[in-house]
Order: C-alpha cells, then structure tokens, then sequence
C-alpha cells in the first residue's frame, strides 16, 4: 500500500506540474491586447518611429511626414537664494485648465524659521494637488536655480506662475518672468507627405492613427526630406508559430496523460494512473474544448487537425488558405471573449487553481492514506516489540 499510495502522489504530481505548464502557455497567448493572430508594420528608415499593431489594422502603405515632436513645458526661476524665499503668502502654479497652491507659511520644514530652495521644491512635489508638475534644483558654480517640468508633453500642459500675498521682491520678480528651457508642444504629423493632411496630438504616440495601428514618433523630418513610409501587413511566420505554441502545449500534455495511463503489455509497464477518472475528466473536457465552435469557426477549419493518436497538428497548406480567406476568424477562434483561450483556461483552472482544486485535494487525500500506513507500521512494531 505505502508503495502504491508513493507511486500515486509522484504521478499525480506530475500530472499537476504538467496542467500548470499548459495553463501559463495558454495564459500567455490570451489577453487584453494579445492574439494569435499577428501583424506587422514595416518602416522605411530605422530609428524614426515605432507601431503597435493591432489584429484590425488593415494592410496597406502609409506615408507620415513629422513636423514636430511633443515636448514638455520646462522652466526655470534663476538668479534665487534661500533667503529670498518667501515665509508668508502663495506661489500659484497653473498647468492647462487646472492649478494648485503652495502655502509659503507652512514648507518650513526644518523649523529653522525661514524657508530654502529645496524646502519649496519638496513642497511642490508633495502637493496633494499638483496637477503634473515636478521641481528640482540645478546647480553651477554656486548658483542654484529651480527648474520646474510638466510631468506631460504638450502645448496643453504648459506652465504658468503667479504669486498672491508675496512683497515685491527678487522671488516675486523671478516668478513673473521665468527662463523657459523647453517650449510646450503638440506633435504635428502630416498623413501623405509634407503638404498632407495635419494630425496633432498632445502626446508623441499617436493611437489608432490608422485603425489598429498605434505609431510612436521620435524623430522629426526636414523640410523637403522624404517623409516614412509604413508598410502595414499580415506576418504569416509569426502567427503559425504562437499557433504552433499552442500545439506544442496541448501535445505536450496529452503526452503526460499517456505516459501515466499506458496499460502496460510485454515490453512495457502499466501506467500508475492507469484507468483513472480525474485524466479520463480532464482528456474528455480537452476533446469536448477543441471540437467546439468558437466566433464561426473550428480548429480544423482554420487546418489545426487531430492525428490518429489524438496530437494536433497543423497542415500548412489548409492554415495559409484559411487565415488568407477569414484572418479574424482564426483572431476570434483563440481570443475572443469565452473563446478557445478562455475555455481552456476556465476548465484547467477547476483543477491547477484556488484553495479547493481537484489536484490538491487528490494530492490531500494519498498523503492522509500515507499517513495511515505509517500508523499501521507503528502499531506492527509495538506488536512485534510486546511479543519480543
């Protein structure tokens, strides 16, 4: 018995290792913003840009001219020392539609009776308030200035100063005409060329700038350079691969289902969990899974087929014809909400997940029988020693 029960819980270990190995590979392909589906864009320069595409981004060229970069509104009060900081009245830092305050009576933060540089500057970052605004000092040759930056680039985000409640002076003066480091601006992106037609954006990352097509801008053309061409269409590789992924997963499993349930013959042993219910369970909810029909379609229809020993594999000939003919169906097959992903990973969950799940507690249950074998033991040896 305590042979059995030891053989059982290694197997049954191995088949919890094995559900958890395919649950973190179908994780991995569902998602948010994931699809088995892929595609690509393709620039005609490097270091200009980047894409994020999408499963609806439609194949195509696009020509973009940037005429601008967004930057982040930068300024700086010069020309300060501590004891030109103000103990009493307001410093009142304006950003866009919004503002905050900082009470100069109450940033003292040492007691010292006076207020520093570095003290308005904590103040600024510490503000409840603070609508994107982040201060520092910037030090040269003994002179310390206060730099503040929009924590957001664009023409929106600029910063504004004022003062209320403070005596004329070098830091009311300051205030009222700061040196600005960087201008506030938008990204100006020309769709068709230089003259083509004008997109802005407060942000260098242009989402859906084409549908399914998200672009991020870091560099600006020249007046009369040619403008980058992105060439947006499907990447056939890459989808067969995360399909193939998932081939591999599902195979891989079934291949610790018949390790652990062989039913043995001359040249071979029995499996330990040989004619057990839970992989029964499990194997029948797999083939019930991979059959079903998800978004209008089937494995089989998009050439993901089953053998004759039950492995999928994938007839490259059938897969190209499909996803050429229906490309979102294979994207609605996978990952569609309750789709062939999220199936599999709810059904797999009742067994790998949560304080009750079936593998634990078959796990619970060789351990309590192993326990009691150990009972057993104990009580033939006390036998034997009364005997001796």
């Amino acid at each position: 018995n305590q042979s059995s029960y030891k053989a059982q819980l290694t197997a049954v270990t191995s088949l919890e290792s094995a559900l958890k190995t395919f649950s973190t590979a179908v994780k991995g392909l569902k998602g948010v913003d994931k699809s088995v589906l892929t595609n690509t864009a393709t620039f005609s320069s490097d270091g200009c840009a980047s894409a994020k595409v999408g499963t609806t981004a439609v194949a195509g060229n696009y020509q973009f001219f940037v005429e601008q970069l967004a930057s982040a509104h930068q300024v700086a009060l010069e020309g300060l020392t501590d004891a030109d900081i103000p103990t009493s009245g307001n410093m009142v830092i304006g950003q866009g539609a919004g503002s905050f305050s900082i009470d100069l009576s109450s940033i003292d933060s040492d007691s010292s009776g006076g207020n520093s540089l570095a003290e308005l500057a904590a103040a600024i970052n510490a503000a409840s308030d603070n609508t994107g605004v982040n201060a520092t000092l910037v030090r040269s040759n003994g002179n310390v200035s206060l730099v503040l930056a929009s924590e957001k680039t664009g023409a929106a985000n600029a910063i504004n100063l004022s003062t209320t409640g403070v005596a004329a002076g070098a830091f009311d003066t300051a205030t009222s005409a700061p040196r600005e480091l960087s201008t506030a601006k938008d990204a100006r992106v020309r769709l068709g060329g230089e003259s083509g037609m004008l997109l802005t954006n407060a942000s260098n990352t242009f989402d859906n700038i084409i549908d399914g097509v998200s672009m991020s801008s870091t560099k600006a053309h020249a007046t009369g350079e040619q403008p980058l061409s992105v060439t947006v269409a499907r990447d056939d590789k890459a989808t067969k691969d995360k399909v193939q992924s998932f081939v591999t997963a599902i195979n891989n499993l079934l291949g610790t289902f018949d390790s652990l349930t062989a039913s043995g013959g001359e040249n071979a042993a029995r499996g330990v969990l040989a004619g057990d219910a839970s992989i029964r369970s499990i194997e029948g909810m797999l083939n019930n899974v991979l059959r079903t029909e998800f978004g209008g379609t089937t494995l089989m229809e998009m050439g993901i087929v089953a053998d004759r020993y039950g492995k999928l594999t994938i007839d490259t000939t059938r897969f190209e014809k499909a996803i050429a003919a229906n490309p979102e169906g294979l994207d609605k097959l996978f990952n569609a909400k309750d789709g062939l992903l999220d199936s599999l990973d709810k059904n797999t969950a009742v067994y790998t997940t949560g304080p009750n799940n079936l593998m634990k507690a078959r796990k619970e249950s060789l351990n309590t029988m192993m326990r009691r074998v150990e009972d057993q033991f104990d009580g033939i040896q006390k036998q034997y020693d009364n005997y001796y």
